[in-house]
C-alpha cells in the first residue's frame, strides 16, 4: 500500500506524519506491506530538511525522521493509494490538481482517523513548543487507528478462516 501525507512546507507536520508512521509499522513488522512518503503543496521550503523542531519533538518521542522537502506532483495523485492532507486548506489545494474527479476517493483528511475527532492537524510553525507536542500527540494517534484500520482491512474476514481446509 503506497501512503502519502500532506501538508503546506512539508517540513513540519507531513514529514512528521511519514517518520511516525514508519516507525509504528517497522514496529509491527509491517514495513514491507509500504511505501510512504511526504510532500507539500507549497514550494516554499522545497530543497530543505524538517524543521529543527519537528526534528527535536521526533526525537523526543523515539521517532527517528529523515527527510527532504519537496511538492506535491501529479504523479503522486496517480501513484498514491491514500492520499492523507494535515488540513483543510492542503486538501483543497489537492482537489485544485487536473483530474482530481478520478481520484477524490483516496484523498482525506489526516484527522478523519483521530479517535478523538475531526478537524485540521494545526501548523505549528509560528507556535511554541507546546504546538509542536500537540501535533506529534494529534499524529501519533490519528497513525494507531489508520493502522489499526489497515491491518483489519488485511485481514480475511473470520468466517473464512473457519472454512478453510488443510
Amino acid at each position: 500500500m503506497k501512503i502519502l501525507f500532506v501538508c503546506l512546507g512539508n517540513v513540519c507536520r507531513s514529514p512528521l506524519a511519514e517518520a511516525i508512521f514508519k516507525h509504528r509499522i517497522e514496529e509491527k513488522n509491517l514495513a514491507e506491506r509500504f511505501l510512504v512518503d511526504s510532500c507539500g503543496t507549497s514550494t516554499y521550503e522545497v530543497g530543505n530538511p524538517p524543521d529543527a523542531r519537528t526534528i527535536k519533538n521526533a526525537k523526543k518521542g523515539g521517532i527517528a525522521i529523515q527527510h527532504i522537502a519537496r511538492q506535491l506532483s501529479q504523479r503522486d495523485v496517480e501513484k498514491f493509494d491514500l492520499i492523507l492532507a494535515m488540513d483543510q486548506h492542503n486538501l483543497d489545494a489537492i482537489m485544485q490538481l487536473p483530474n482530481m474527479t478520478l481520484h477524490k476517493g483516496k484523498i482525506k483528511l489526516m484527522r478523519e482517523f483521530d479517535p478523538m475527532g475531526l478537524g485540521d492537524v494545526p501548523d505549528p510553525y509560528y507556535g511554541s513548543e507546546k504546538d509542536f507536542q500537540l501535533v506529534f500527540d494529534i499524529l501519533d494517534r490519528s497513525i494507531h487507528s489508520l493502522i489499526a484500520t489497515i491491518i483489519s482491512d488485511f485481514q480475511p474476514p473470520k468466517s473464512k478462516i473457519q472454512n478453510l481446509k488443510y
